[in-house]
């Protein structure tokens, strides 16, 4: 077990770095938007490559960033059901979904987008519109993601299993940012000033009248 756990602190070490390289790829987008809309705006002037390199950009943010985002636990999950088992419930509910549709709908979708990238490397296939950019870059990044993903899959399949074995913590569980955890400490240090106890909220305007 511990073995696997090794592996999948190597997974998550490079999704890391990855998703942390391409957030960089906001600010690219940002400028260049700018950059855009500024030259049609004054000068009159556009291309089609700098319209289609941020489109370029956002499948990069979107693809390659997602083997991140599942490690952070930052995607959309519907738990109206789930939330009502215990935890060890939820990990094994996690662990069937990551098995019959994580894992096999990402694989399928990764072994399809090779050949298409292939094709279009080797063909030089270019935009369609004038002064556009070549393709095979943005076909390219639909299985590199989809590659990275299904790894971030496979690392919290092991830590799933890890922690129904007690060899680690729960992977469900979000990790605070120090921006998010000094937020709570400041909230938390304002309501002691209050006197609210922990875990429970000020009490509303109406509610200190009525107390009064």
């Amino acid at each position: 077990m511990q073995s696997l756990l090794r592996l999948s602190r190597m997974i998550d070490a490079l999704n890391v770095r990855v998703g942390r390289v391409v957030a960089w790829l906001i600010l690219a987008m940002v400028l260049i938007s700018a950059a855009n809309a500024f030259g049609r705006k004054f000068f009159h002037a556009s291309s089609n490559a700098w319209l289609e390199i941020q489109w370029y950009m956002f499948g990069a943010l979107f693809l390659l960033a997602s083997g991140y985002c599942l490690l952070r636990n930052d995607h959309v999950r519907v738990d109206i059901i789930a939330q009502r088992f215990s935890p060890r419930a939820q990990v094994r509910l996690e662990i069937f979904g990551i098995l019959f549709f994580l894992l096999p709908g990402c694989t399928m979708i990764m072994w399809l987008a090779w050949p298409m990238f292939w094709e279009s490397y080797s063909s030089g296939e270019m935009s369609s519109n004038s002064g556009g950019l070549i393709r095979w870059p943005a076909k390219l990044l639909v299985p590199v993601g989809f590659t990275l993903l299904i790894a971030a899959a496979l690392s919290h399949l092991v830590k799933c299993v890890g922690f129904l074995r007690g060899a680690c913590g729960d992977p469900r569980q979000r990790e605070a940012t120090a921006d998010e955890k000094a937020l709570a400490e400041e909230i938390a240090a304002r309501l002691g000033e209050h006197g609210v106890p922990a875990g429970q909220t000020a009490p509303s305007g109406k509610q200190a009248a009525k107390a009064d």
